[in-house]
């Protein structure tokens, strides 16, 4: 398994620098992450930083309420694109999902994922900590319908992140028609492991680093070393 390219390396944090966005890239490139994650003011920058890499740049979209007009989630992603991301992480309209408002819900990502096309691949952020079972399933069957390649845990931002049992749920709903991203409070390996296990196939998390060195640490030793 080559346990690099699961990690989303990310750092949404309203405090963030271009120092510290730099240094993440520098961390990505280092470790072929297969993606850096970044809110958009710093997508140009991070495009920059990433140039010649097979790394990607991911920008969070609507991040992290979900309750922007579809059309400024529209305008972000083409900002975003134009700036050079190539994945797209949006937070679902949660209200809208809640109050049962279940093609709304649907307009909102599709709009998002028409524009961003082929060259752009779109994560649907569902916020599971605030979602019944019934409203997990009915937002998946909507990002299916929408044509989105991910349904995403957590912004990281809300009541709580990653858990297993929703990433296990997710993973049953989507089946092969969509992907799963677990994120949210996922710093040690053992958690992305359990997460990988429980049939996430994407993990976003600000700790890919120590991730890493954990992981080399439990790799089994080559005879004789």
């Amino acid at each position: 398994m080559n346990l690099a390219q699961y990690i989303d390396h990310t750092i949404l944090k309203p405090e963030t620098t271009e120092e510290h966005v730099v240094r993440l890239c520098h961390e990505a490139r280092q470790y072929a992450f297969k993606a850096v994650c970044v809110n958009p003011f710093f997508a140009p920058l991070v495009s920059r930083e990433l140039e010649g890499s097979p790394v990607k740049t991911c920008v969070v979209i609507g991040f992290p309420l979900g309750a922007s007009a579809t059309t400024v989630k529209v305008f972000e992603t083409q900002t975003a694109m134009a700036q050079g991301a190539r994945e797209i992480d949006m937070v679902i309209n949660i209200g809208a999902l809640k109050g049962g408002a279940l093609v709304t819900v649907e307009d909102d990502i599709k709009a998002v994922v028409e524009v961003a096309g082929d060259s752009a691949l779109v994560k649907v952020i569902i916020e599971c900590c605030l979602l019944s079972e019934a409203e997990k399933i009915a937002a998946c069957e909507r990002i299916m319908r929408a044509g989105a390649a991910f349904v995403k845990t957590s912004t990281g931002f809300s009541s709580g992140g990653a858990k297993l049992e929703d990433v296990a749920l997710l993973r049953r709903i989507v089946g092969d028609k969509a992907e799963v991203k677990a994120s949210g409070g996922i710093r040690d390996y053992k958690s992305v492991l359990a997460m990988i296990e429980a049939g996430a196939t994407r993990i976003g998390t600000s700790a890919g680093v120590e991730i890493m060195r954990q992981a080399a640490e439990t790799a089994p030793r080559k005879s004789g070393s």
